[in-house]
C-alpha cells in the first residue's frame, strides 16, 4: 500500500502560498525536476482541501490551467469539503470527512501514494496520524507573508526522518518520513 504524502513547494521563509493563496510566485521556479517526476510517477490519487482545489493556479493563462500539477499528473482527485458542489466535476470526488477521504483516496491509489495538497488538509492528516511522508521543494525566494507550510501554534512536536535530499535547477527537494 502506498503512503499518504504531503506534496508542496515552499519559499525559504516557510510559505507554500502568498497572501490570499496567491500561487503566481511559483511560476519562475517551475521547470524540470527529476525528484518531482518520481513523486508524480508514484502518486495514484490526490487529496486536496476545497480552498486548494478552487484556489489560485500557478499555470493560470497556460494550456495546462486547472490541471493537476500543470498537466504533469492525471488520476482520481478527492476534495475534502463541508460544502460539496451540486454539480459533479469529472474525475473529482467530494468527501465531507477526513477519514473517509483518506480511505477512498488510498483505495483509488492502489499501491501508489496519495498526494496531499493544501496546508490545512496536511495538518489535519498529521493530527489524525494519517500522514506518512512530507515532500517539500524549497524554492529560492522569501515571500514574507502568506500560507505557512504548517501553522500550528502550541501544537505538539512531530519527529521526522529525512529519506532523501536532492537538488534541481529551481529548488532543493526534501522528503521526510513522519515517525510515530
Amino acid at each position: 500500500m502506498g503512503k499518504v504524502q504531503y506534496q508542496c513547494s515552499m519559499s525559504l521563509d516557510g510559505f507554500i502560498a502568498g497572501p490570499g493563496g496567491d500561487m503566481s510566485w511559483l511560476v519562475p521556479y517551475l521547470g524540470p525536476d527529476p525528484m518531482v517526476d518520481q513523486i508524480m510517477e508514484r502518486t495514484g490519487a490526490l487529496l486536496a482541501g476545497r480552498r486548494t482545489f478552487g484556489g489560485d493556479d500557478p499555470y493560470k493563462g497556460t494550456e495546462h490551467e486547472g490541471e493537476a500539477y500543470g498537466g504533469g499528473w492525471e488520476g482520481p482527485q478527492f476534495v475534502l469539503t463541508h460544502d460539496p458542489p451540486d454539480a459533479p466535476v469529472p474525475g473529482v470526488t467530494f468527501v465531507t470527512d477526513l477519514e473517509t477521504a483518506v480511505a477512498e483516496a488510498r483505495a483509488a491509489a492502489g499501491d501508489k501514494n496519495v498526494g496531499v495538497l493544501g496546508a490545512q488538509i496536511a495538518a489535519q492528516c498529521l493530527d489524525a496520524g494519517l500522514l506518512d511522508e512530507i515532500f517539500v521543494g524549497v524554492v529560492p525566494v522569501m515571500l514574507g507573508d502568506g500560507i505557512r507550510l504548517f501553522d500550528h501554534p502550541g501544537g505538539t512536536r512531530v519527529k521526522l526522518e529525512r529519506i532523501s535530499l536532492s537538488e534541481a535547477p529551481h529548488s532543493t527537494d526534501l522528503l521526510f518520513r513522519v515517525t510515530r
